[in-house]
């Protein structure tokens, strides 16, 4: 578009002054198609100027006959069409004659569509970009509600654009504005209508809820007729260039907080006539319905089940649950800020919910049952075992149980003597102290130390356990024992390095 300024300037020169196009561009420092354009040159050829044949004149008629069927075929496709009837001249030149011929629709006029107090409401989602939380790029989106009559803006960003946060955005809109307009106006969207055929609409079975609650009526647009919602269009205009440019936040409650003393601050201010945006809301106020006396529930319930693990996964992130319930059908109810989780109709978890990805959310006490439990079942183990290697064991173990000891503990020390000294000798100990009425682990690796001792034999040395795997890489010369024996038997000579062949 040239503007109003410049296009009377340019005719000036040319009508009037008389001068040149080539001048009157390089004057105004404009292309030539510019000053054309202007003076509508293609209007009018100069007197006695002879037309110049153009390789494009013998399909003029058949492009005008196509653009009269098919007024919006792009010129790209129609130069394909002449070229394949032997066109050879430039798609440049087609453009230009496309645009002088092609038919053009008459504009379609809109009524302006005042409404009542109280009356309408409009509401939309709008996409701001992505926020980085943790390692994940969330979508940034905001939902917006307006209030037709005041033009009253209610605006909140969110991470998703989900139906719990569609539904928890008109009940926050309706707490903020005081009342519920008696009718809502929505684009056709998936968490309003699920289906439609012309005036048929199968509503979202949580919006008639909501809808039910609140009791307004919701009301999509006719197809391709975004125009019916130019209110909330507008509004959401106004954020885009008015709040979020140069908008600096550390969260979306940071941005949410920041939004909500703008549109106090700056968007009620407006002025609509002679009116503010406060003023007329404060008109449409009374005229709006009541607000419930209970808030509608906004937490997402949905089933969930766990897999091996002591978890189920939400939105990404694992949350922990008592280890009891793995594999077992459970409820989750999900807010904006926490996580909770159900069986039956106790919770049996509750967490703060992460907007992460692959992030892992856990209650220590959850993971400190599981490793009693994993202890305890190590220890029945270990029953097991001396059970097996040991008749005398079974009723050795009873009797540890009738003494109320930590059989926990005397178990572990029992199979390190198993390991030690070997069964057999473990269950003549084990007979030994029971005939002794000795029931206790100490007692058995003291009988086990005397029974060593009378067979005159060394007691066995455990080895120990070697965790570091840089031990098994290191490489051990050994040394000549001859100089301990010489300590041990000082009336043997020890062999030394002067002795031919005999080691040092």
């Amino acid at each position: 578009m040239i503007p109003p300024e410049l296009r009377s300037r340019i005719r000036r020169l040319y009508f009037a002054e008389h001068w040149r196009i080539g001048t009157i561009a390089s004057e105004l420092g404009v292309h030539h198609d510019t000053v054309r354009g202007a003076i509508e040159s293609d209007r009018f050829l100069p007197v006695g100027a002879p037309v110049r044949p153009s390789g494009l004149d013998p399909y003029k008629a058949f492009v005008r006959d196509t653009l009269e069927r098919h007024p919006r075929l792009r010129a790209t496709r129609l130069f394909e069409m002449i070229r394949t009837r032997g066109y050879t001249g430039s798609v440049v030149q087609l453009r230009r004659y496309v645009h002088l011929v092609r038919p053009r629709g008459a504009r379609e006029a809109f009524f302006r569509l005042e409404t009542l107090p109280g009356e309408q409401g409009q509401v939309d989602w709008a996409s701001f970009g992505t926020i980085r939380i943790g390692h994940a790029d969330r979508k940034l989106s905001c939902f917006v509600m307006v209030l037709s009559f005041s033009r009253a803006i209610f605006a909140r960003f969110a991470l998703d654009q989900t139906l719990e946060s569609f539904i928890r955005g008109h009940v926050l809109a309706f707490e903020a504005f005081g009342g519920v307009p008696r009718k809502l106006l929505y684009d056709n969207l998936k968490s309003v209508v699920l289906e439609r055929d012309g005036r048929l609409i199968r509503y979202h079975s949580r919006i008639l809820e909501l809808a039910g609650h609140y009791h307004f009526a919701p009301e999509p647009c006719a197809p391709y007729r975004g125009n019916e919602k130019g209110k909330v269009e507008r509004a959401i205009h106004y954020l885009r260039h008015s709040f979020f440019p140069a908008r600096r936040y550390t969260s979306v409650d940071n941005l949410n907080e920041q939004a909500c003393r703008w549109l106090e601050d700056v968007a009620m201010g407006r002025m609509r006539g002679e009116r503010s945006i406060r003023e007329l809301l404060e008109e449409e106020r009374p005229r709006l319905i009541p607000l419930p006396e209970h808030r509608f529930e906004l937490d997402l319930v949905r089933p969930i089940a766990s897999g091996k693990t002591p978890y189920v996964r939400f939105d990404g992130n694992d949350y922990s649950i008592p280890h009891t319930l793995v594999g077992r059908p459970l409820t989750i109810a999900a807010s904006e800020t926490s996580i909770r989780i159900l069986d039956g109709s106790e919770i049996v978890a509750q967490h703060r919910r992460s907007y992460d990805r692959g992030a892992r959310i856990e209650d220590r006490t959850h993971l400190e049952a599981l490793g009693a439990e994993k202890q305890r079942a190590s220890e029945l183990r270990g029953r097991d075992r001396l059970r097996a290697a040991c008749a005398s064991a079974t009723p050795f173990l009873a009797a540890l149980g009738e003494r109320h000891d930590r059989i926990a503990g005397q178990t572990l020390r029992l199979l390190g003597l198993l390991d030690r000294y070997g069964a057999r000798d473990l269950e003549t100990a084990l007979a030994d102290a029971l005939a002794r009425g000795a029931i206790s682990a100490q007692s058995v690796a003291h009988i086990l130390d005397q029974h060593t001792r009378r067979r005159r034999q060394r007691p066995p040395v455990p080895l120990p356990e070697i965790t570091d795997p840089r031990a098994n890489a290191v490489n051990v010369t050994p040394h000549a024992l001859a100089p301990y024996d010489q300590l041990a038997n000082p009336r043997k000579k020890a062999p030394t390095n002067d002795d031919p062949g005999k080691p040092a």
